[in-house]
Parts: C-alpha cells; sequence; structure tokens
C-alpha cells in the first residue's frame, strides 16, 4: 500500500455500486504446477452492492472516528463494516467520522463475492470523501480480500470475463492476465437455494486443508480448458464450445471440491434444476464457489426463460430463488451523492 497516497479533491457524500461475480471454477486448487489457484469468473449485473459513505454531522458523533451504520441486514453485517473502518482508518489514518447507508448486498455466502464486493465498495468510498487516490488492489490487501481469488477485485476494476494467475510466493494479489467483453446476448440463470449457506470462515479453511492435493495432470487439463477452449469461445461468440468446455471445468473441480461440500452441488435442490434445464437445452451448469447459488448460462433471453420454466419443474416446493442475469462488461461506478439525504432519498 502506498505509504503516502495521492489527494483528490473529496466530495462530502459518495455513493458506490459494484457488480456481483460468479465464481466459475479454480484451475490449480494447490499449486501442483508451481501457482496456487488461479481463477476464472464473470461480473453480472444482478445483485449488485450499492452504498453511500459521507461525513457524519459533527454534533452527532462528538469525536468518535466511527459515524451511524444504516442498512446492514445483520448484525455479522454491520460487525463486518465496523472492522473494515477500523482497518482503513488504522491504514490511512485517523479523519473525520462518516456515515455508512446500505442500499443493495447480495444475500452473503452464497458464492456471488458478497464480501470482497461490499469491502471494496466501501473502502473506495471510504478513500473518495477522504481525498485518497488509492488503488482496489490497496484496499483489497488493508482489508484481507483477494487471498486466494482475485477475480471480485479485478470484477470490481474492469466487469467483464476475469482470469486471473493464481498465487506465487511474494504474490499480494492474484494478477490480471485475461479480461474479455462477454457477449451480451448470452443469459445465465442464477437459483440460489436459501435454506443454506455456502462454507466460509474456518469452516472453508479446514474443508481445503482436509482435501487430497490436486493432480497436475488436472491442472493442466483445465490450464487448456481456460486458455484455448473458453476464452476462444468468448472471444468469437460461439456458445455450445463455451458451454461444453464450463460444464468440464465445473464437473472438474466440482468432484474434486465434493468431499467438502457433499457433491458437485453444495445443494441437491440446485442439482435436480440444473440437471433439468441441461436435459433441455444446451447449457454451461455448474455452482459458484462454495454455492449454493448455481448457474447455467445459455444463448439468450427466450433460452433464459425456457431454462428457468424447467428448473421451476424440477424442484417444485423447494427454497428456491430465481434471478436471470447477464454479464456486466464494466466494473463498479461511483458518484457525488446529496451530502444530507438518508434512506429512500438517497442516491
Amino acid at each position: 500500500m502506498p505509504t503516502s497516497p495521492g489527494r483528490l479533491s473529496p466530495p462530502s457524500a459518495i455513493t458506490v455500486e459494484s457488480p456481483a461475480r460468479l465464481h466459475l471454477g479454480f484451475i490449480d486448487p494447490n499449486a501442483s504446477l508451481g501457482r496456487a489457484f488461479g481463477s476464472v469468473g464473470l461480473a453480472i449485473d444482478a445483485h449488485n452492492t450499492c452504498l453511500t459513505v459521507r461525513h457524519a454531522p459533527a454534533a452527532a458523533h462528538h469525536g468518535r472516528i466511527d459515524g451511524r451504520i444504516d442498512g446492514a441486514v445483520s448484525n455479522a453485517q454491520r460487525e463486518r463494516i465496523e472492522q473494515h473502518l477500523a482497518a482503513l482508518h488504522a491504514a490511512f489514518g485517523a479523519g473525520p467520522a462518516l456515515d455508512i447507508e446500505l442500499h443493495d448486498t447480495p444475500r452473503a455466502h452464497t458464492g456471488l463475492g458478497s464480501g470482497t464486493q461490499l469491502a471494496l465498495a466501501l473502502g473506495t468510498a471510504f478513500a473518495r470523501v477522504r481525498g485518497l487516490d488509492t488503488s482496489s488492489a490497496d484496499i483489497a490487501r488493508v482489508l484481507a480480500r483477494g487471498l486466494r481469488s482475485g477475480i471480485g477485485i479485478h470484477g470490481f476494476d474492469h466487469g467483464g470475463l476475469i482470469v486471473d494467475g493464481g498465487r506465487a510466493a511474494s504474490t499480494l494479489v492474484p494478477p490480471l492476465i485475461a479480461r474479455q467483453d462477454f457477449p451480451e446476448a448470452w443469459r445465465v440463470l442464477l437459483i440460489d437455494d436459501t435454506s443454506r449457506e455456502g462454507l466460509h470462515g474456518d469452516d472453508e479453511k479446514r474443508g481445503l486443508a482436509s482435501l487430497a492435493p490436486f493432480p497436475a495432470h488436472l491442472a493442466a487439463h483445465l490450464s487448456h480448458l481456460v486458455l484455448m477452449r473458453i476464452l476462444p469461445a468468448v472471444a468469437e461468440r460461439e456458445f455450445a464450445p463455451f458451454a461444453d468446455a464450463l460444464c468440464d471445468l465445473q464437473q472438474t473441480i466440482g468432484e474434486y471440491f465434493a468431499p467438502v461440500q457433499g457433491g458437485v452441488f453444495a445443494s441437491p435442490a440446485v442439482a435436480r434444476a440444473m440437471e433439468a434445464v441441461a436435459a433441455e437445452q444446451k447449457a454451461g451448469i455448474g455452482q459458484t464457489s462454495w454455492g449454493p447459488v448455481g448457474f447455467a448460462f445459455v444463448a439468450s433471453a427466450q433460452d433464459a426463460e425456457r431454462a428457468l420454466a424447467a428448473a421451476r419443474r424440477a424442484a417444485p416446493g423447494a427454497s428456491l430463488n430465481y434471478t436471470i442475469a447477464a454479464a456486466r462488461n464494466r466494473g463498479a461506478t461511483w458518484r457525488a451523492a446529496a451530502p444530507g439525504q438518508r434512506g429512500a432519498d438517497a442516491a
């Protein structure tokens, strides 16, 4: 992190909106070929994170560095924001108290990257109202994001289809090695089993530690899938090769993680719905990160409606939420907000 970040002319209130991301798979989870993890992912136009940071009224905080936090959906989310603010103040120096207002966040621990997007949106807004010129990578290091995957960080900056280069001994944030605009016509059906959460925290660490070494020949296979099948298919707008390669990648990595998460999919209901979609049409199916959100890529908006109908027939009565999304080929956005507005009146 720069020790003397540049100064900008700061507005007193900033609203930041950042995209959710799908983590489409690791390439080499435990460095069998030299670099650990390596990720493929996509920024999407649904389940965004949106928040506003503004200078707190002087009379409201009486000299404290923390102001109000409005809109948090849980105590855990509020505590996470407080921890992030403390880390940002420690890294960049104490300053005026700030009020935080959350407008939208995805459900936590579902595979949509909500933790990283919250951290980066908060850190970016913090930096801008403080007049600091600092990067997303700097913020991620301060807030301990990107320890395995760089998809959330690079998706925040650029949007689109992202491939990161994993981690070596000296790596701080996994480097961006490929970024492509994703075809605007293609759609993805997302299915969230609201009765479940994906692995996170200490459970995730224990789960990863319990897995056998990832075979080098499978890491080589996934590298070929990404470099010679997925990326070319997206570049040439060829849906069928993309879907086939994505299914291959997801099946390979899903079987590796199955002993920890109970199967290729963490949710049996999501698995049934995805199998039904794939039985009716060409689709790239899988699970983002630890789930429980599953995805089915299809070639058009019309195909997405067909996929939604098939999924609903396959899992009636299950605790499933459905979203049809497109790719988001741009990163996070920010705008100056009215300094005194709150709640429904905020930008």
